[in-house]
């Protein structure tokens, strides 16, 4: 048990060294060509912190274990918004870019239905299905690259030396590559611990994987809001969502389809299509709707949120 603790605590560094190289590399690309930090943090940063993820999911559906493929995503999901961006929401609400913050929010619930129709009505992922999702993915980044175009320069480029274009790229790309190991020592070493203490497998994908797989997240949407970049964060947590849906499980799914886990019921319902799924969606109209409306972020959206992502948590462990 000593050596998986020990990577755990090695894997916990370089995500925090990551998290911070990163998150300088990707605001410094933003100031240089000026895009809005949520558009840089909705795409660029958004890739570079769901790659935990992809690599996680993509590796169980190979070997079989589509309940984890499922879970983490869906877990990941509910993590991200219920926990991370909860607790940047409760320690620094603010303004938001409705027209920044909706082109992500509307491709998360359209990703959402086709995924909760694939649940609820079809009962398995098949391969024309994670196909489906990629293509949302790819139309997804196609829009949001024209809208960062278009964006008005909210920094003068020249603002930023010509030499420091390689530094930036380089923090990027070496935090990714840090927040990706560390991400795997976590979740790996994680899940040691977790079986040794008998947690059931569907219960690990859900809460032990999904946290470590968002820790780069949680890293990225600290440091951004330590580095006073809050709108960089939230961009990370939609986008980040979005590519659970869409990129994490079309990745899994096209690689091996798989049907949909019954591992746990409730009242002989499965547990995800009467807790998990209906979870997912409400925590992410919690955290959007009320800012589309009102142009902000408030306290109490991340006090509300942190309070279900409690309860989602005794649930798993206790029912």
């Amino acid at each position: 048990m000593l050596i998986p603790v020990l990577l755990f605590a090695v894997g916990l560094v370089l995500l925090i060294k990551g998290g911070n190289w990163f998150v300088d590399g990707a605001t410094g690309i933003a100031q240089r060509f000026g895009v809005p930090e949520l558009l840089i943090g909705a795409t660029v940063v958004s890739i570079g912190t769901t790659l935990p993820e992809v690599m996680v999911s993509a590796t169980s559906a190979l070997q079989g274990h589509g309940e984890i493929a499922y879970g983490n995503a869906i877990g990941s999901i509910i993590c991200n918004t219920a926990l991370i961006a909860a607790i940047t929401i409760t320690a620094k609400p603010g303004k938001v870019d409705q027209k920044s913050f909706l082109t992500p929010v509307a491709f998360f619930f359209v990703a959402a239905a086709v995924y909760c129709y694939t649940a609820y009505s079809v009962g398995e992922f098949s391969r024309e299905t994670g196909i489906g999702l990629l293509v949302i993915f790819a139309l997804y980044m196609i829009v949001l690259i024209r809208q960062a175009l278009r964006a008005p320069k909210v920094f003068a480029a020249d603002k930023r030396p010509q030499e420091t274009m390689g530094k930036d790229l380089l923090l990027l790309v070496i935090g990714a590559v840090l927040i990706a190991l560390g991400a795997k020592l976590l979740v790996d070493n994680g899940i040691l611990i977790a079986r040794a203490m008998g947690v059931p497998e569907s219960v690990v994908a859900l809460t032990f994987v999904a946290l470590g797989t968002s820790l780069p997240e949680l890293v990225t949407a600290v440091t951004s809001l330590l580095k006073g970049h809050g709108a960089l964060s939230l961009g990370n947590i939609i986008g980040a969502n979005l590519f659970n849906l869409v990129l994490v499980s079309g990745v899994s799914v096209v690689l091996s389809p798989f049907a949909l886990p019954v591992e746990k019921t409730v009242n002989g319902m499965n547990a995800s299509l009467v807790v998990d799924l209906p979870v997912m969606l409400f925590v992410m109209g919690l955290m959007t709707i009320p800012t589309l409306v009102r142009g902000k972020l408030s306290r109490w959206q991340g006090v509300a949120l942190l309070g279900v992502y409690l309860g989602f948590c005794v649930f798993q462990f206790a029912v």
